[in-house]
């Protein structure tokens, strides 16, 4: 075995619990933004479709997780599909989403521990998280993987915790008050409000596909990577639809359309201030969020790693710990992390808060590795007809197509309500492609992938 191999020690309730810990922050926080501009019910529009993209997009990005099992994800998928330039658009992509996704949460891990300790700055607890977690990450995976399903669970059971203790405060008339951008009436600001609000729906469901980046790490990946994949979704539209409307009934809607605590919040309008049950949720309420963090570190080293072993970050980013991890990839994605929160100045971009902002940089990433990687799948399928797909985007030209086309949908609304953090987004990947015209010798001593280029 390779060196820079990674070693498969993961059954399918680890990756399961990866799917949905990578993501189960976004029933959270982060979502009610969406309230803020397009309210309950263009919310509601909004999270329906991104939900059905979401649905479509897992089973169709499956077949491509199980034929190609690579720690690289989608920018294995595409190098393969469409050459180096192609790996190089999806491995940038996937590199912001999964690199500015983790300062977000780990603002939100402060809030929350701001809540209980007033005196303690969200930025310094950020920071703790970052050392902790990028600590626990370096130690091995199937110890990271067993502390991220743990988590998980928790986090699963606490959501389901907070719909049965809001549910006797929920009323119907409080959900829809409103609830059309601000009005009683759908109207044309109502429209823009369900396109302006497509991040925050996405943040829902963003990072599951990072599961695709443990293929490398997981025992037997065409059994086991289907059933997580599956289930995780399934878990997740039942969790982001729950949530979203039990907390919209709970009291007033807009006094949560804002802030990074909106279930303790929720909670406080049905239960008071000074019930059990809320101080349970704040600090039950950390493990969905450490379950993200936690989750999506393992996701950004994964990219990293796997792009400097294909020569496209420097080589050095690719070397393993003792204890099998890449733990330079797992230190640099962490100081790029911290540099961000502490970038308050820098960041202060269309009037949104420093969250709101990286939860937008890390969607743009998503959204164009989510169209490339299902460009990828229709020319997978035409170029190489005989690769082993041991699991069949099911619904296969339609499943795919609606994925495809709702994430173009999602990708020009974006680029018309986030014109800024667009172009700062383009800029991200004009520098990535600058350093890729520059180091063709790096890929040229890379060694040879049969992963990636399909050659036996």
């Amino acid at each position: 075995m390779s060196v820079q191999q990674l070693k498969p020690t993961l059954g399918t309730l680890h990756l399961w619990g990866i799917a949905v810990g990578l993501v189960i922050s976004g029933e959270y926080f982060g979502w009610s933004y969406g309230w803020g501009v397009a309210g309950t019910l263009g919310f509601l529009v909004t999270a329906v479709l991104v939900a059905v993209m979401y649905t479509c997009f897992i089973f169709s990005f499956t077949e491509l997780t199980t034929a190609i099992p690579h720690a690289g994800g989608p920018f294995a998928y595409s190098r393969r599909a469409y050459g180096e330039k192609g790996g190089l658009i999806a491995g940038l992509a996937t590199l912001i989403e999964f690199v500015f996704a983790p300062p977000a949460i780990a603002l939100a891990i402060g809030a929350y521990l701001n809540v209980q300790f007033p005196g303690l700055d969200p930025k310094t607890a950020a920071v703790g998280a970052y050392i902790v977690f990028m600590t626990l990450n370096i130690l091995g995976v199937q110890l990271a993987a067993t502390f991220e399903l743990l988590v998980t669970i928790l986090a699963v059971l606490e959501l389901l915790v907070f719909m049965g203790v809001v549910a006797p405060g929920f009323s119907f008339s409080n959900f829809v008050l409103n609830g059309w951008a601000g009005s009683e009436s759908f109207g044309m600001p109502a429209v823009s409000g369900i396109f302006a609000a497509i991040p925050f729906a996405i943040w829902f469901f963003l990072a599951i596909e990072g599961a695709a980046m443990a293929a490398e790490e997981a025992k037997d990946p065409k059994r086991t990577i289907p059933k997580a994949y599956v289930t995780g979704i399934l878990t997740l539209v039942v969790l982001a639809m729950g949530v979203m409307i039990m907390a919209g009934g709970a009291g007033d809607w807009s006094a949560l359309s804002n802030i990074n605590d909106p279930l303790p919040q929720a909670m406080k309008m049905v239960v008071g201030e000074n019930s059990g049950w809320l101080h349970m949720l704040v600090w039950i309420g950390l493990f969905g969020l450490v379950a993200s963090f936690h989750g999506i570190i393992l996701g950004y080293s994964r990219q990293f790693f796997a792009l400097a072993r294909a020569g496209y970050l420097p080589a050095s980013l690719a070397k393993l710990s003792r204890f099998q991890t890449p733990h330079r990839a797992i230190i640099a994605g962490g100081i790029i992390g911290i540099a961000a929160i502490y970038s308050d100045g820098l960041i202060n971009l269309q009037g949104m808060s420093l969250t709101a902002a990286m939860i937008t940089m890390a969607v743009f990433g998503a959204i164009v590795m989510y169209i490339m990687s299902m460009l990828s799948l229709f020319r997978l399928r035409r170029t190489e007809p005989h690769l082993e797909r041991t699991f069949m985007a099911p619904g296969f030209p339609v499943v795919p197509g609606i994925a495809l086309v709702l994430s173009v949908i999602c990708l020009i609304a974006m680029a018309w309500f986030n014109a800024i953090i667009g172009l700062i987004f383009l800029v991200f990947m004009a520098v990535g492609y600058c350093y890729f015209q520059l180091t063709a010798h790096h890929r040229a001593n890379a060694e040879e992938d049969a992963l990636l280029t399909g050659s036996n």
